[in-house]
């Protein structure tokens, strides 16, 4: 069984049990996060495609975690012109453990 779900406007293939990295989410840990936006569903070799979405189906979900990414470095340059500016970036995320689609 797996679905595909909308989160944050992002799409991820979800199955019970997985763990899933997301956007951050505003919940605290151990929340419990239910998600309405259930793009496609495949239960017992039969899929049901959404038009956008099913209706009465939703995916529940606990947050684990809250954490930061890697950096990234953004860096500008114009040749004969002194202009260079070096910025950093960490994209901050929530993972999730899936426990229920229904």
């Amino acid at each position: 069984m797996f679905a595909v779900v909308e989160i944050q406007g992002k799409q991820y293939k979800v199955s019970p049990k997985d763990t899933v990295t997301v956007d951050k989410l505003p919940n605290k840990i151990g929340d419990k996060v239910s998600f309405d936006s259930v793009l496609l569903m495949s239960a017992n070799k039969k899929t049901t495609v959404g038009a956008p979405t099913l209706d009465g189906h939703t995916v529940e979900a606990k947050v684990i975690d809250h954490g930061r990414g890697d950096k990234v470095i953004v860096f500008k340059k114009k040749r004969r012109k002194g202009y260079q500016v070096k910025r950093g970036h960490r994209q901050e995320y929530t993972t999730i453990k899936i426990e229920k689609i229904s």
